[in-house]
């Protein structure tokens, strides 16, 4: 017997027997459904001899039969209503027990989301592919998809996405391209470490979507909701579907605020901010400036996050100011870090440390924040060091920053598209998948082993529009992406260590060090955070001109 729980309520099993019944009363179940039809099979038992089986071991049963690949909506509704009827947990069954998967799916279509009932199939090991128009549509078979068809669709409006559409669009200027993206706003988000600085006003770091859209490309305002890479297709919110001949994908990643217990609850207030989100950034500056003495912390959690020195940066910048205004010596700082080093490329540590060290700053590896008491002001870290038991530790705060955990947007966790972690599996030097050779992904939603930064996907871009361009031509891929990846640690106002590395901690420095030592904090490398880097972006980098991002060129072997 092989029981796969799919939520507290519901499991599926393939074909059970009699003899299996007592037992799936002894695991808790009070209900079975059969969705297998009698004589589908010459060794299964008939309904009629389970339902004995059953009462005589106080479950109840019943019989809802579906002809193998011909799940009705009619159907759906039978098992709905059953699951309603019914006292649960419920233990529902077929030949395989995908039929019994397919119709909780269909009957759950209606009130939980598409990524929900897919994650929750999927860790039970069946696969709803096949009825991902129908969960979309509501658990209802589509009387109009309404197809739309491109030759490159591209998944996310964010930096990546409109960098690559520029990018793909100014090689091919008469490429048919769709930006699937729901956002009004796009933000410009390495500057809300400058916001919460006090060196940025937030404004500056926002401008409307349609401002932003390459000339020529399609702008479709919608949530994708499932991918169908089998047949070319991607299901948006409301069961639309857009077709492709290719298709790249950069969402962006996923902050977990939830992740953390209570921290939702007191974001913006009680002392407690981020600079992950463009409302919080001025509050870590309201913060800063109104902190006259006291304990800050400084969370960092588990990798991969994007842009992996945000968290410090925010430290680094608050601490300056304290210590220009001469309250340091009154403020007690702590950097609550869930990995075991300060910046995982060595070759920066050093200059790192010595500003750790001028603001006597206190690190704490291997904590990971768990839980916020925003009203009482108390945060809850639990601490994994190797080789121990995890143990949890309190600490008191009068203000705290907070980078929240990161993950792939659930659409694609659940998609064919993730690897066995979630993120979008691609080729680490050409970027496209690896099991589906007309789709390509860029920016932090994909699985290469890089740092998830801006810079990354300024690079990235010019890659993969190189390479869709090749695929386009009937050619090989025609660049490579080494990884590179760039973090401006803002150490001081005045001053940045300008961290520039690719795959395996090469360092990839853009600039000779007799102008910018990457390793050292200059004055050079804070004009280009706070005076280059933002035209860059805004007038070169989305508009497909690649300034100082020119692909890497696949050579023979």
């Amino acid at each position: 017997m092989d029981i796969r729980k799919i939520t507290d309520d519901i499991a599926a099993s393939p074909q059970i027997t009699e003899a299996d019944v007592a037992a799936i009363a002894e695991a808790g179940y009070r209900a079975i459904i059969c969705n297998r039809p009698d004589g589908e099979g010459a060794d299964q038992p008939n309904f009629e001899e389970i339902e004995a089986a059953a009462k005589q071991a106080g479950l109840e049963a019943r019989y809802i039969p579906v002809i193998a690949g011909k799940v009705q909506d009619a159907d759906a509704d039978a098992f709905g209503k059953a699951l309603r009827e019914l006292p649960g947990p419920v233990l529902a069954y077929c030949r395989s027990g995908t039929r019994s998967a397919t119709l909780w799916s269909l009957s759950q279509a209606g009130s939980l989301p598409p990524a929900h009932i897919l994650a929750a199939t999927k860790q039970a090991g069946y696969d709803m592919a096949g009825v991902v128009r129908r969960i979309v549509n509501g658990g209802r078979t589509p009387t109009d998809t309404g197809d739309a068809k491109f030759d490159v669709v591209v998944v996310g409006g964010g930096a990546a996405g409109i960098a690559v559409s520029a990018s793909l669009k100014a090689r091919k200027p008469d490429l048919n391209i769709a930006l699937l993206d729901p956002a009004d706003i796009h933000y410009y988000q390495p500057g809300w470490t400058m916001v919460g600085g006090g060196v940025f006003e937030p404004q500056t770091t926002a401008r409307t979507m349609g401002s932003l859209i390459p000339r020529g490309v399609h702008w479709i305002k919608a949530a994708v909701a499932a991918f169908e890479p089998g047949d070319n297709a991607v299901v948006l919110d409301g069961c639309r579907v857009v077709k492709y001949d290719r298709l790249i994908v950069c969402p962006g990643l996923k902050l977990g605020w939830h992740k953390v217990e209570g921290l939702v609850e007191t974001l913006g207030k009680n002392g407690v901010t981020s600079n992950y989100r463009y409302d919080l950034a001025p509050y870590t500056w309201e913060l800063v400036k109104g902190l006259k003495g006291g304990h800050a912390l400084f969370t960092q959690p588990p990798m991969p996050i994007k842009c992996a020195g945000a968290p410090q940066k925010a430290l680094y910048l608050s601490a300056d100011h304290w210590c220009r205004t001469g309250i340091l010596p009154r403020i007690e700082i702590e950097f609550m870090n869930a990995g075991g080093v300060l910046f995982g490329v060595k070759d920066y540590v050093p200059a790192l440390e010595s500003y750790i060290e001028k603001y006597r700053a206190k690190l704490n590896f291997f904590h990971n924040l768990v839980a916020v008491d925003g009203p009482a002001r108390r945060a809850t870290f639990k601490v994994s060091r190797p080789g121990t038991e995890p143990t949890e530790v309190t600490v008191d705060f009068d203000m705290m920053h907070v980078c929240p955990p990161q993950t792939a947007p659930d659409f694609i966790r659940v998609s064919p598209l993730a690897d066995a972690a979630g993120w979008v599996d691609v080729d680490q030097g050409t970027l496209r998948h690896k099991s589906y050779a007309n789709i390509w992904s860029l920016g932090d939603v994909m699985n290469a082993p890089n740092a998830k930064t801006a810079a990354a996907a300024r690079m990235q871009a010019p890659v993969v529009a190189e390479n869709v361009a090749a695929d386009i031509d009937g050619k090989a891929p025609a660049a490579l992406y080494n990884g590179y990846g760039s973090c401006p640690l803002t150490v001081e106002r005045g001053k940045i260590v300008l961290a520039e590395f690719g795959y395996g901690g090469t360092l990839l420095p853009s600039f000779p060090t007799w102008l910018i030592d990457g390793t050292k904090p200059t004055r050079a490398a804070w004009l280009l955070k706070e005076q280059i880097l933002p035209p860059i972006y805004w007038k070169a980098m989305l508009r497909g001109k690649e300034w100082m991002a020119k692909p890497e060129p696949v050579t023979a072997s």
